[in-house]
């Protein structure tokens, strides 16, 4: 397949999948490829009779395409990278909802640094919910990718990448939204995308958003009692629980996750546009390592997030991230461990004991209660207002003080507590 661009003497070259350059047959050409931002020399190399060459580096890179011919010392072409103004592709339809969210930003923000005219390659649902936010972006599916672009570039997730040859940082190490940042050379942050909502809320009512299922047993929050006690909680106070899960129930063979008792049902197959809708204008939501915890963080929604099986370092940044570190946890970001996304009941550390998923079954429903509770007073006192707080959480009616001078007054009354007061034993001595 011949490469996009053309250079002199027949020379063509491209950077679709890493750096590619073509030169004819016939005669020696020497070629060498160079990180043009570190001066790293990465191929150099004579070619007998001409032919391909490409950079086993796939990720981007600001190459410096550098072609000398037989008998002449001087180069007879030179091509640095450049991206302004040219067609480039970023392929990350194989992801799910998650992923998507979580490196659509990155790429967004890598067109518009490098003044690309950027196709972004996305799953169907995506385009609806991000294309007419980010009119400067071509989404596409997979049917419909440009033909013959300058750059083309695969944000996804590598296993076995032991080389870096996809990716600068294993994902495990860089977290999902950051490796993004890592494969576009951009500084290594969570971009939030824009998404398209609709501008009025479903309900008037409050409500709470909640998402208990998950792409795997391990993502759920395994503690048979904890959304129950989470649920009659948040009803306590006058909020709606609604569901937006996609199925009602789901799992393998004996082990299956329903809906819980007591919230609303807007699961089912509906648009993500939807959904975004009732992430929005919710007061918080509550979920998992999951993609709707993704969109509910596009959404500009506080999000609860529950689970032990990542690292908290793994998704977007949250005050309200509920892991019990006493317990196993993060197998999902270890190095030593690979994913294995055929095994619904994916434990490589304790599967088939009895410390089984306890990275979420050990997740107390005190605890994301707490988190509820904690959240509720970074709301604004008109959603505050409607809420019943007072009978129900009196700790809630105002915020407390700061930790240190609570923490002060306890030690103090510890402390004199501690001087003050001898045993039963020293009081007879002392008589």
């Amino acid at each position: 397949m011949q490469l996009a661009m053309e250079g002199v003497k027949n020379i063509r070259f491209d950077f679709n999948d890493g750096c590619r350059v073509d030169v004819p047959s016939g005669k020696k050409w020497r070629v060498q490829f160079q990180d043009a931002s570190t001066d790293t020399v990465l191929f150099d190399q004579w070619l007998e009779d001409g032919g391909r060459v490409q950079s086993a580096k796939r990720y981007y890179v600001p190459f410096l395409i550098t072609v000398w011919e037989e008998n002449n010392a001087e180069p007879v072409f030179r091509h640095k990278c450049e991206l302004y103004g040219k067609n480039v592709t970023i392929h990350m339809e194989l992801g799910g909802l998650g992923d998507h969210l979580a490196w659509v930003g990155q790429a967004i923000a890598f067109g518009r640094k490098h003044g690309a005219k950027l196709t972004c390659v996305v799953r169907p649902d995506m385009v609806a919910l991000l294309a007419p936010a980010n009119p400067d972006i071509h989404f596409v599916t997979i049917k419909d990718v440009p033909a013959d672009p300058y750059a083309t570039y695969k944000v996804l997730v590598f296993f076995d990448d032991h080389d870096r040859n996809w990716q600068p940082l294993d994902y495990r190490q860089a977290g999902l939204g950051r490796m993004g940042a890592y494969m576009l050379g951009l500084t290594p942050e969570n971009r939030r995308p824009d998404i398209e909502i609709e501008e009025t809320a479903p309900i008037s009512d409050p409500y709470v958003v909640i998402a208990v299922q998950g792409s795997g047993f391990g993502k759920m929050w395994n503690n048979p009692y904890g959304w129950r006690q989470v649920i009659t909680f948040l009803k306590s106070l006058g909020y709606r629980v609604i569901c937006i899960d996609q199925s009602r129930v789901t799992g393998v063979n004996t082990v299956w996750t329903h809906i819980p008792h007591g919230v609303e049902d807007e699961t089912g197959s509906r648009p993500l546009k939807e959904r975004a809708r009732w992430l929005k204008y919710a007061d918080f939501f509550i979920g998992l390592s999951s993609g709707l915890s993704w969109l509910a963080w596009a959404a500009q929604t506080k999000v609860i997030m529950v689970g032990g099986f990542t690292e908290d370092y793994n998704e977007f940044e949250t005050p309200w991230r509920i892991i019990n570190r006493h317990v196993c946890h993060g197998c999902a970001n270890d190095l030593a461990i690979r994913l294995d996304l055929k095994d619904y009941f994916f434990c490589p550390r304790h599967k088939n004991t009895n410390r089984a998923f306890e990275c979420s079954r050990l997740i107390s429903g005190t605890q994301v209660v707490k988190a509820c509770e904690s959240l509720i007073l970074d709301l604004s006192a008109e959603k505050r207002a409607r809420l019943k707080l007072s009978s129900e959480i009196p700790s809630l009616e105002k915020k407390p003080q700061k930790e240190k001078s609570t923490a002060v007054k306890v030690q103090r009354k510890s402390l004199k507590k501690a001087t003050t007061s001898r045993t039963p034993r020293e009081k007879g001595k002392s008589k």
